[in-house]
């Protein structure tokens, strides 16, 4: 395998590349991570097995195209590629560290920018991807109720009915998600798709952003997701209100956005998630009639 990442690499690089020297590095629950190296040049690699490799190439899809907003720094994509048995995505190594107040604040302030960068009149993706292992589909509606959810929330439902997680009727508690989204209908925003603080660091050259799940949609949901795993310190959401504060009605609508990572974690690691989803679920009486 590594054999195979070395040729690789020497053919994108146009120049040889042996990798003397790699280190295991934490890579949350999903891949497994290294830093690679030459002796001169570092990189990040990530692993899977070798039916993974959509995952990795819409991963590289996003970074390339969060990089051309020139909003928010994200990992320089090298290379996606294969061994015999294994998939793995190839990016820059940047040392990094927890992110301190003056870095969240900066990271806050880009990813509003961000969330304002662009013009799009629906919402969606070019192609469906990924959050975490688990297929994100991303086709196109006019409709923020109906694309959240529809492709959000019904269809996470269905996965978990297809593992015996069964958390109502999913045509009921679809159309009542309809009727709370019914009046809003938001700017669409270019997301990062799942911002944990896991997914954020400080580097040398300012705050970075990465492992993405990127489609156009509502910016609350990013922000949302900031708050259910906590992590992200109030300076982050100085910097972000300092260019532009939320919505009124956010409040409202956090667990709802946030139900729909709660039910993907049931579905990637069942345990406790199906208890929080039943209690997000009977909190927004989604199993009852709307009014």
């Amino acid at each position: 395998m590594w054999q195979a990442i070395s040729h690789q690499l020497s053919n994108v690089l146009n120049n040889p590349f042996k990798i003397i020297e790699k280190d295991v590095l934490e890579g949350g629950d999903v891949n497994e991570c290294y830093c690679i190296s030459d002796g001169n040049t570092r990189f990040f690699i990530k692993l899977n097995d070798r039916e993974q490799l959509t995952v990795f190439e819409t991963e590289a899809e996003s970074l390339r195209i969060l990089n051309e907003t020139d909003c928010i720094q994200v990992p320089q994509h090298i290379h996606v590629g294969t061994s015999k048995d294994k998939a793995f995505l190839v990016l820059n190594y940047l040392p990094t560290k927890v992110l301190n107040d003056d870095a969240a604040y900066q990271l806050g302030a880009q990813l509003a920018h961000l969330h304002a960068w662009g013009e799009q009149a629906e919402y969606g993706f070019d192609f469906d991807n990924y959050i975490g292992l688990t297929p994100q589909p991303n086709r196109w509606r006019r409709r923020w109720c109906r694309f959240f959810a529809e492709q959000r929330i019904a269809w996470q439902l269905q996965l978990c009915q297809e593992k015996g997680m069964v958390f109502g009727n999913i045509d009921e508690i679809t159309s009542n998600v309809i009727q709370l989204l019914m009046n809003h209908q938001p700017k669409p925003s270019l997301l990062h798709g799942d911002l944990w603080h896991g997914n954020t660091a400080m580097t040398v050259t300012g705050p970075i952003i990465f492992d993405p799940a990127s489609y156009w949609g509502d910016r609350e949901c990013d922000m949302a997701l900031t708050e259910l795993f906590g992590g992200f310190p109030p300076s982050f959401y100085e910097g972000y209100h300092s260019v532009w504060p939320l919505d009124e009605g956010y409040e409202e609508r956090k667990d709802l956005y946030n139900l729909y990572h709660v039910l993907n974690h049931c579905n990637l690691f069942g345990g406790s998630y199906i208890a929080q989803a039943e209690q997000i679920i009977e909190k927004l009486q989604l199993n009852s009639p709307q009014s």
